[in-house]
């Protein structure tokens, strides 16, 4: 089979299991929905009970449309991160992207009462929140974009990493020691990760985020290539590499960052399902894999968020606890089946 017409099977079968997963996600839950009754309800708009439809429209696909987005940002910045630094384990979380996101918030939570300010949850508390995490994501990643000029060796650039990640995560501690116990029980439960939290205003914000994010990967998209080849080579082939550099660390930035603004830290969708799309697809190519990236990750945490609903129960396990149970041993297992060496 042609190698486009087997992707684009590939691409429609996973939105044909994107729209099945979301129709899972808005049916189970505390209270169960017949899946006829929320066809009904869609098409014409009018459910048995009133209880259902405020269920489902107030809360569950709100959810389930978070649950998309979040996928897609946080699979496209792994991606982006795992051609940057040409690492197999490079992701916004592993590299301290997301720590970096989470430290923004932190200061603007707990840190407030030292500064007089309240920003978390009043009325521009959304765009506070996606603004300081930007901003922590972003600090984080030139960090790390300046040690990988200076260090080569993949393996050192992501201890380096970890130890960002160490240090934003001590600093959050001792922000946490002398914040308010409100103040602290705020940045605790926005920590474990939730999906269910945004309203459709909230929503809107999140997605033009996303798209503004996306928009240097669309400039630069037939250059990625050329970086898995080398900086030198890549320079050969006409790419301006100070751009492309400066162009993956805002749209990573603004991805990872708007992605645990809003819905917390989530583990290992930016890792694994990079690795997912090239094991699928079979190819190294960027025009087939950010697509193929947004479409697994999408499904995977709409997968992750069905788990954590636990059916039939009224309580919800948080969306990070799912991811790290599931993606922690698919990166093992992915480590040993492949040699990434071909690919890096």
């Amino acid at each position: 089979m042609d190698k486009s017409l087997s992707s684009t099977l590939l691409i429609l079968s996973g939105l044909l299991l994107i729209a099945v997963l979301f129709l899972l996600n808005i049916s189970i839950g505390s209270v169960f929905i017949p899946m006829d009754e929320i066809f009904k309800g869609i098409w014409s708009g009018e459910f048995s009970r009133s209880s259902w439809e405020t269920i489902i429209k107030t809360y569950r696909i709100p959810k389930a449309f978070t649950a998309i987005l979040a996928g897609i940002g946080l699979s496209i910045s792994g991606l982006q991160m795992q051609t940057f630094f040409r690492n197999p384990l490079a992701g916004p979380f592993v590299l301290g992207i997301s720590s970096g996101a989470g430290l923004g918030v932190a200061i603007m939570v707990m840190a407030g009462s030292a500064f007089g300010l309240t920003l978390f949850g009043s009325g521009v508390g959304v765009w506070a929140t996606i603004i300081s995490a930007t901003v922590g994501a972003i600090s984080v990643l030139l960090l790390m974009s300046l040690t990988a000029w200076k260090v080569k060796d993949s393996m050192t650039l992501l201890i380096v990493g970890l130890m960002f990640g160490s240090a934003t995560s001590a600093i959050i501690s001792v922000l946490a020691y002398f914040s308010d116990a409100e103040q602290l029980k705020t940045f605790t439960i926005w920590s474990m990760g939730s999906l269910g939290s945004m309203d459709y205003a909230q929503l809107k914000v999140f997605l033009l985020t996303l798209i503004l994010g996306a928009i240097p990967i669309l400039i630069f998209l037939k250059s990625y290539n050329a970086m898995l080849l080398g900086e030198t080579y890549a320079e050969s082939m006409g790419v301006n590499i100070h751009r492309l550099r400066w162009a993956m660390i805002i749209s990573t930035g603004i991805l990872a960052g708007a992605t645990t603004a809003f819905c917390g830290p989530i583990a290992f969708i930016g890792i694994a399902v990079p690795h997912m799309a090239r094991l699928v697809f079979k190819t190294s190519d960027h025009r087939i894999l950010f697509p193929a990236s947004a479409i697994i990750g999408a499904a995977v945490l709409l997968l992750c968020d069905a788990i954590s609903q636990m059916p039939s129960s009224a309580q919800t396990l948080p969306i990070n606890s799912v991811t790290s149970l599931i993606g922690a041993p698919m990166v093992i297992w992915l480590i040993l089946r492949r040699n990434f060496s071909k690919e890096f």
